[in-house]
């Protein structure tokens, strides 16, 4: 064994070809500053498409507030219109239930004051039934 004589590996003579060891990625999609101005560009007209709109929804808003406005008065006369049916309806009934009653007065009012009072929703639909003071007094929320 000692008398074995190793062979070493040399290079060959003018040694090996240059060995490239330098990272080398291909260029993929677009540069950062690229997407930077698109992203930019994106929210550029993200903003005024928004701006947009809000001017479009407020004038929409405005529209909307001069129809209930322009309406308002029809509205409070059809509801004054009501009141008035309720209130001689419910005279008549009065009159119909207390006639034998000495000393009643058909019609005398709650409040003594001469002015107008509007009157309670008891008032109104104390002679009628009761479903109808509950669907007064809250509406469609006592189905929900």
């Amino acid at each position: 064994m000692a008398g074995a004589k190793v062979k070493q590996d040399m290079p060959p003579p003018g040694g090996y070809a240059a060995f490239d060891y330098k990272r080398n990625l291909p260029k993929r999609g677009i540069s950062g500053y690229s997407m930077f101005g698109i992203g930019i560009g994106v929210l550029v007209f993200g903003y005024w498409r928004l701006f947009k709109w809000n001017r479009e929804r407020r004038r929409l808003q405005i529209e909307d507030l001069e129809a209930r406005i322009a309406l308002m008065p029809l509205m409070q006369a059809e509801l004054d219109r009501s009141i008035l049916r309720y209130l001689k309806e419910n005279l008549e009934e009065e009159a119909i239930l207390m006639k034998d009653v000495p000393g009643w007065k058909v019609g005398e009012r709650v409040f003594h004051t001469e002015r107008w009072v509007p009157p309670l929703s008891n008032e109104l639909y104390n002679l009628r039934p009761r479903e109808q003071l509950i669907h007064k007094n809250l509406g469609f929320s006592a189905y929900v």
